[in-house]
């Protein structure tokens, strides 16, 4: 453990949403759910006015709609939350070289190896800097625990939600985590929370006094022993700035469960040209192609198979899957479907074998409702024709009224609000689906005030002044 709080973890406030309520200005202040939109879809992240009905994270989207019928509810547009990400990243490495990324709106800090704090006095002013910097470029907030230890970092974090910075003093923090419910220390879920409560441990100043044998004889030996350790307050975990990618995968789960055998062959295959899509962004190979089925019944099986080498042919990966997928019954229906690689490599040694199979077959689309179907022998390729689909919260531009973003649609309409992230609150037209004159758009970058400068803890600045894009 170190003896002075220079581990800093960041935890953006809302993320997604609070991206959302900056891109779009008649959202500002108001509920707005994002996640996914069908009848099985959850919540990925809600806004702090959509907390205050219950939403969470993680909720099924249909109890959202429920505790919240008036909020706007969103897909997720991960290219814009990604380079806002970006921006933020950037402004952590700027303090250190020791950043660990925990996901896009998340991350663990090193203060000391960057030189800039060496007691509570400079990470404290580290951790405040930081936030006006995320303020001023941004435009958006983000939460900043400082503690010894990654796990005290995290726990400060939280407790300093929303937009605020809390520091934990070495030598508090066993005080500090007594009276707190065992369900804050990392790895204790619900299960091993109802277990410990049955035991009559409720707090970690509870989890303390049991002693590490009776932890071990409650929840097993490597469990009972870290359990005992992080209620000590002890976490020797150093900051690691990279993490190895082991594996790649895509999955989608469906509104209404997949009977029709060749409808399921379809998927796997489009789903393998996603996970290749994804595999060569990273500019990785894999030997281990992975299959997931959830069947109506909730039951899922997985299937694998090991190449010769590492391949990052799409012929080879969907090849494989179609294998994979000839052994599982799916009799019933299925709700879920995933194609992973895994035994990454930097990389590639072709299967020789698959692809003379497919030597001369030209590349197809990979978008969801473009999808061919070349599998079924002796049976002419079938081309399902892509639809237009106007998903809530994504982008779309009017050749006629400009830049706006899809409120909702249904019965061959499609509700439109004219906005960008630097307007007034814009006007709601409704066109055709069809309307020549509409076409999906790009995210707009997020603005953010010339003079951002309000101080830490201080509402966001907004208004109607001079803004600039966010670059």
């Amino acid at each position: 453990m170190r003896s002075a709080p220079t581990i800093l973890h960041l935890d953006m406030d809302a993320f997604f949403a609070a991206v959302e309520q900056a891109s779009k200005p008649s959202l500002r202040g108001k509920a707005v759910v994002v996640g996914g939109l069908g009848p099985r879809g959850v919540v990925a992240t809600a806004s702090y006015e959509a907390r205050v009905f219950g939403v969470r994270s993680a909720m099924p989207m249909g109890q959202a709609r429920r505790l919240a019928p008036n909020a706007a509810y969103l897909a997720p547009r991960f290219s814009l939350y990604r380079s806002v990400s970006d921006q933020v990243m950037a402004l952590l490495r700027s303090l250190s070289p020791l950043v660990e990324p925990l996901s896009l709106d998340e991350a663990f800090v090193d203060l000391e190896a960057g030189g800039v704090a060496r007691d509570p006095v400079s990470a404290r002013r580290a951790g405040e800097r930081l936030r006006a910097d995320i303020r001023a470029v941004t435009g958006l907030t983000g939460s900043v625990g400082l503690a010894a230890s990654k796990m005290l970092a995290k726990i400060a974090s939280e407790e300093a939600k929303p937009d605020g910075l809390v520091l934990i003093d070495p030598g508090t923090e066993r005080e500090l985590l007594a009276p707190m419910p065992v369900r804050t220390l990392p790895g204790v879920g619900p299960a091993t929370g109802d277990h410990l409560r049955r035991a009559g441990i409720t707090t970690v100043g509870e989890l303390a006094e049991a002693g590490e044998d009776e932890l071990v004889r409650l929840v097993g030996k490597a469990h009972g022993q870290a359990l005992h350790a992080m209620a000590l307050a002890r976490d020797e975990r150093p900051v690691v700035a990279e993490r190895e990618t082991k594996s790649v995968s895509v999955e989608d789960t469906y509104d209404v469960d997949i009977h029709d055998r060749v409808r399921i062959r379809l998927e796997v295959r489009r789903l393998a040209d996603r996970c290749v899509r994804r595999l060569r962004a990273g500019g990785h190979a894999g030997r281990t192609i992975q299959l997931k089925v959830r069947r109506y019944d909730f039951s899922t099986l997985t299937r694998s198979e090991t190449l010769r080498g590492p391949t990052d042919d799409p012929a080879v990966v969907r090849e494989a899957a179609a294998r994979l997928l000839e052994g599982v019954d799916t009799t019933g229906g299925v709700r879920l479907l995933g194609v992973g690689v895994s035994g990454l490599a930097a990389f590639t040694q072709e299967d020789l074998f698959a692809q003379a199979a497919y030597a001369g077959e030209e590349a197809e689309p990979g978008e969801e409702g473009d999808v061919a179907d070349r599998s079924l022998p002796g049976r002419e390729p079938s081309v399902e024709r892509p639809v237009r689909k106007w998903t809530a919260g994504h982008d779309v531009r009017h050749a006629v009224f400009g830049h706006g973003w899809v409120q909702g649609s249904g019965v061959g309409r499609v509700t439109v609000r004219f906005e960008t992230p630097d307007s007034a609150p814009g006007r709601v037209r409704t066109f055709a689906v069809e309307d020549p004159e509409l076409e999906p758009a790009d995210p707009l970058p997020l603005v953010t005030p010339v003079s951002a400068t309000a101080p830490p803890g201080g509402p966001a600045p907004r208004g109607n002044g001079p803004r600039q894009p966010v670059v």
